[in-house]
């Protein structure tokens, strides 16, 4: 049996999956990631609305996958359902269509091999979430096993958070918490023209701002119960909002900032967290050459212990798609095996209701407004 970090067993067999989209993401991050573990799994084929696109994204994966199909359209969407071999599926599509898109997904959840489904959710209205998860939860109480519906949440298995999270009770009790986001979306980046990220209501606030309020839920381990916050539009290349400044507080009743701008001079991206006996400081960084998070850990004493960790967390959260997969498809541990918790779609829609209540305050004129719990 395959786990994250852990050979392969030779026994088992390797999981075939299809994903969904050929989008930058896929292009960037799936295909090199998926290169990197291909001694787990073997990508049979890519799917796009076009033909042009799903053949080129195609082409990148032949080096690792060089019996890999592409499909498109309609009718290639039904050959992905109908064949068999395929035990999973990474639906890497524009954020607008990730909920409308379930009920139709959910045809993927075949009962006699458990196809499973990765579902790239980014951002979406909390009000859709749990639509999502009320046709989830409907389709599957007939189910005798199951399936693994996992989101794609890279934050969560960023090594620098997962060790920072450990670190957590070190520093003492909690008296602030500082998230600080100045962004460097601009015609540079690679996202920058992605219409469908810029037709979001809340822009590219929402969009990105996710990851980082996946960041800091992670590290503090605990829900955020009530936001006040004020947004402003300033980089008229961007759509609004493209700044906001948030007040919240964490159901352990300490306090602490929210502040991104989408768009900065001087890109600085980090998490810090003051207790009674000490700091913790995680901070987007670059180490001879690599990019990644150094995570810096004060004591009462001045002492400061830094450490860098590399970005792995679409490499790690797609090992434990993989293995959650390979267990719940296993005949004999399927019924005992929790999916990865870091991975579930709650968390996601989590994450969304902090920004919805942010942006909700914001029209408010930063009137206090409770999260959502889901």
């Amino acid at each position: 049996m395959m786990h994250p970090g852990k050979m392969v067993d030779p026994d088992v067999a390797l999981p075939q999956i299809a994903i969904l989209g050929a989008g930058i993401f896929v292009r960037t991050q799936y295909i090199p990631r998926l290169k990197e573990i291909a001694d787990r799994v073997i990508v049979k084929s890519i799917w796009s609305r076009s033909e042009e696109s799903a053949k080129a994204a195609s082409e990148l994966a032949r080096d690792f996958a060089p019996n890999i199909e592409y499909k498109w359209g309609d009718s290639g969407i039904e050959e992905i359902i109908q064949d068999s071999s395929i035990t999973a599926v990474a639906v890497v599509l524009a954020a607008q269509v990730q909920s409308p898109v379930l009920p139709y997904s959910l045809s993927f959840f075949r009962d006699d091999i458990h196809l499973s489904f990765k579902q790239l959710f980014e951002s979406s209205a909390v009000s859709e979430a749990e639509a999502a998860l009320s046709s989830y939860n409907s389709f599957c109480n007939d189910l005798p096993r199951q399936p693994v519906w996992a989101l794609a949440e890279n934050y969560r298995f960023e090594p620098a958070f997962v060790e920072s999270r450990k670190l957590l009770n070190s520093i003492g009790d909690m008296m602030h918490v500082q998230v600080s986001i100045e962004g460097s979306m601009n015609s540079k980046n690679p996202y920058f023209s992605s219409s469908w990220r810029r037709n979001f209501t809340g822009g590219f606030i929402l969009d990105m701002g996710v990851h980082f309020i996946a960041g800091l839920r992670m590290i503090v381990g605990c829900e955020i119960n009530m936001v006040s916050a004020i947004t402003r539009h300033v980089d008229v290349t961007l759509p609004p909002p493209d700044n906001i400044c948030s007040l919240f507080q964490l159901e352990n009743g300490c306090a602490g900032v929210f502040v991104m701008a989408v768009n900065s001079s001087s890109p600085k991206i980090y998490w810090r967290i003051d207790g009674s006996k000490g700091a913790l400081q995680i901070e987007r960084d670059i180490d001879n050459g690599r990019h990644g998070y150094m995570v810096r850990f004060y004591t009462a004493g001045g002492h400061c212990q830094s450490t860098f960790y590399p970005f792995s967390g679409v490499n790690e959260e797609l090992k434990a798609f993989i293995s959650d997969v390979l267990q719940t498809n296993n005949k004999e541990g399927s019924s005992g095996h929790n999916p990865e918790a870091r991975s579930s779609y709650i968390e996601g829609a989590r994450d969304v209701a902090v920004l919805e209540a942010m942006l909700e305050s914001s029209m408010k004129q930063g009137n206090p407004v409770h999260v959502k719990r889901l």
